[in-house]
């Protein structure tokens, strides 16, 4: 089964480093989402992102349209039950496991679960974990829970690696929808050495020098979002960088074989 989740597997393994641009329905309308399919024509990423922390538009025929206009796997990102569309390649089965609100822990999952079982929307379980990005965020302010702090490498490690323990396919570090300052490349490079899961970083990704810092520090996926909302041609840019990462590394050791 030529499933998302084994791409991601296999680009890993090959250490190939992927990109996906995050898109709110709501946020993402009218000119802005033309000049976002626009840019992304010219430079797909390999994963789209659907949903936020509080998303009142319809995902179905938004979904569509991103099928139809792009080539790019269209994946749900869903704050909560109600966001969940049976048309999407496949859905991030999130569990905020920075918090301790039960309701993001399993509550919406149980609300959702049937539904998504008799859909043929590939499920990804991933462990969601939130870390302080300068201010508040949605995600801290709809589900009434605290990020860890960003210098606290060591809870973000062991909240990973109960995700990992739990049985859940990807870990994502969270900075939030429009961050300050991402997640340090410190706590990144922390987490990734002691996981054994693909490791999403997203929140606060504005250039190519912090995408290539994720990158450096163990990302096998960086999420860009709030900066394409607000300049949907930065995509051309970002996707360039991850797709070239390390292949001038590959080139001088090639030559020195």
């Amino acid at each position: 089964m030529n499933s998302i989740y084994r791409k991601i597997l296999l680009n890993r393994e090959a250490k190939h480093k992927m990109i996906a641009v995050l898109l709110d329905p709501d946020k993402c309308r009218g000119r802005v989402l033309s000049a976002t399919i626009s840019a992304m024509l010219s430079s797909q990423p390999d994963f789209i992102f659907v949903g936020g922390s509080h998303t009142l538009a319809p995902t179905d025929t938004f979904i569509d349209l991103l099928k139809e206009e792009t080539k790019a796997d269209v994946i749900l990102f869903p704050g909560d039950a109600s966001q969940f569309s049976a048309n999407a390649h496949a859905m991030l089965y999130l569990s905020l496991l920075s918090g301790r609100n039960a309701e993001f822990l399993i509550g919406q999952h149980i609300t959702s679960s049937v539904a998504i079982k008799n859909s043929d929307v590939e499920v990804i379980s991933t462990g969601y974990v939130l870390i302080d990005g300068g201010k508040p965020s949605s995600v801290e302010y709809i589900s009434n829970t605290k990020p860890i702090p960003n210098d606290k490498k060591e809870i973000a490690l062991s909240t990973a690696v109960a995700a990992e323990l739990l049985g859940m396919k990807m870990v994502y570090l969270e900075a939030g929808s429009g961050a300050i300052h991402p997640v340090p490349s410190e706590m990144i490079e922390y987490v990734a050495n002691g996981l054994s899961l693909p490791l999403i970083v997203g929140g606060g990704i504005k250039t190519v020098e912090d995408l290539t810092k994720a990158y450096d520090a163990g990302a096998d996926i960086v999420v860009v979002g709030n900066i394409i909302e607000q300049d949907p041609f930065r995509v051309n840019a970002l996707v360039e960088c991850a797709r070239n990462y390390g292949k001038y590394e590959e080139i001088d050791e090639d030559e020195n074989e």
